[in-house]
């Protein structure tokens, strides 16, 4: 049966003119059949390094088709059965480690359906990219191109975790599990590597492993394959969101909240609600929105190169409120964390910072549901980029403290910002002081 399956695809690929083995080669991405490519100095990035060949998961596409205009592929078979070449983890079904085929919570796709323990586990694998090209490079940014396929966590319940060398990757977390394919139609989506992940860049190797351990559930997905961009010059292809946040019990409009596409485009909405997002990378994108008082919503959009998308409409629920050092406080909201102060120069935490996050570390005790982002900030003196580093260096610091404390990586985000919001004029030493805080965002309740 299943080799008259394969049979009646091949003529349906055959008719629609798809044919994987085509050569092609570009400038940004080198020879597409290779299975590892690294380039230097191209149109996107100063490195590119490439994991698994650009096929469609083997299947190939309709001749010219070129994936990163975010134009969408026409549906494929499933990739049971990887070519014995293809690198780890690309071109082929995988389910997560938690999945048996029984207690599944949401129903199951296709992909999981032929899951056997014995003969066909499809057990998750790590996409393993080599770093040998950053050898001698100052790395400042980096950003995953990834061609995903299949990820249905909101229809089926799964939740994905996302580890990097064996650290958990929360922001690419986020991303995969508020994606819901079907088809199957493979799409490129885009994730910028966090401070955090960067340090990551200093090793031989970026093992990045993608499993739901947790629900059972039958949510099958593939990868064709993985693009690491170091030092990111431009994005070839880029298009525009509109949409609306609007209050999701009265309908009425939600001025000024935050909408993003995470790393790559951030507006505010208008009185209207209304908002645009520019030059998001062409692809499958998860648009953002937040607001003090409201819980953060999030949708999936296609975006194509040089078009707007659909309109899109966020719906933000009113947050809970719990008790921080006894004030309520909802998701969104922000508080300075007066007592974190450190030397010139140093990440290490006083006694009396610690004491100020023993009681974060007892807030989210407290609520289990709840995550946070911690971000650094320093006053004007010496250079922005070195400030930078300084403060995300003391807010790591924060999170180790946290974390040996018994809270969970991953429901702590960090970022050092450095000098670029300050909250008073760098013009005395009472507000530069003022400017050198450490901020607790709650992103989550």
């Amino acid at each position: 049966m299943k080799r008259a399956h394969a049979l009646l695809w091949a003529v349906v690929l055959g008719g629609w003119g798809i044919n994987g083995a085509v050569a092609r080669t570009t400038d940004t991405d080198g020879d597409w059949q290779l299975q590892t490519v690294e380039l230097k100095d191209t149109r996107e990035a100063e490195v590119v390094i490439r994991l698994g060949d650009i096929d469609n998961l083997g299947f190939g596409f309709v001749e010219g088709f070129n994936p990163f205009t975010g134009r969408s592929t026409d549906v494929h078979p499933f990739p049971f059965d990887p070519a014995k070449d293809d690198a780890a983890a690309t071109d082929r079904i995988m389910v997560g480690s938690s999945y048996n085929g029984e207690n599944i919570p949401a129903g199951q796709d296709g992909y999981s359906f032929d899951f056997n323990p014995d003969t066909r586990p499809l057990k998750a694998e790590s996409l393993k990219i080599p770093l040998k090209a950053l050898s001698g490079v100052t790395v400042r940014d980096a950003v995953l191109c990834l061609f995903v396929d299949d990820f249905q966590s909101p229809t089926f319940k799964s939740q994905f975790e996302v580890t990097v060398n064996g650290k958990r990757f929360p922001e690419m977390e986020r991303t995969l599990n508020a994606l819901n394919q079907t088809g199957p139609i493979g799409k490129v989506i885009y994730v910028k590597l966090s401070q955090e992940m960067l340090e990551n860049l200093k090793g031989e190797s970026l093992e990045i492993r993608v499993d739901d351990p947790h629900t059972r559930a039958g949510d099958g997905f593939a990868f064709d394959f993985a693009k690491l961009m170091v030092n990111v010059k431009d994005f070839l292809y880029r298009g525009n969101v509109p949409g609306r946040v609007v209050d999701d019990e009265t309908g009425d409009p939600i001025a000024s909240a935050t909408v993003e596409v995470a790393g790559f485009a951030k507006t505010q909405s208008d009185r209207e609600g209304q908002f645009q997002l520019q030059k998001v990378p062409a692809g499958l994108a998860v648009v953002q929105a937040g607001a003090p008082g409201y819980s953060s919503a999030q949708v999936s959009v296609d975006v194509v190169g040089d078009e707007s998308s659909e309109p899109v409409e966020l719906r933000l629920r009113r947050s809970a409120a719990v008790e921080f050092t006894g004030k309520q406080v909802r998701e969104g909201d922000k508080i300075t964390l007066n007592k974190i102060q450190f030397d010139v120069n140093s990440a290490q935490l006083r006694a009396e910072g610690m004491a100020e996050l023993d009681r974060v570390a007892a807030f989210l005790k407290d609520n289990p549901g709840a995550e946070i982002e911690l971000s650094g900030h320093t006053s004007s003196e010496g250079g922005a980029a070195l400030n930078r580093d300084l403060s995300f260096r003391r807010v790591f610091s924060c999170k180790g403290y946290l974390t040996q404390a018994g809270i969970g990586e991953s429901r702590i985000t960090t970022i050092g910002h450095g000098p670029d919001f300050p909250v008073a004029p760098n013009d005395t030493e009472s507000n530069r002081a003022l400017n050198r805080r450490v901020e607790m965002k709650i992103t989550k309740l």
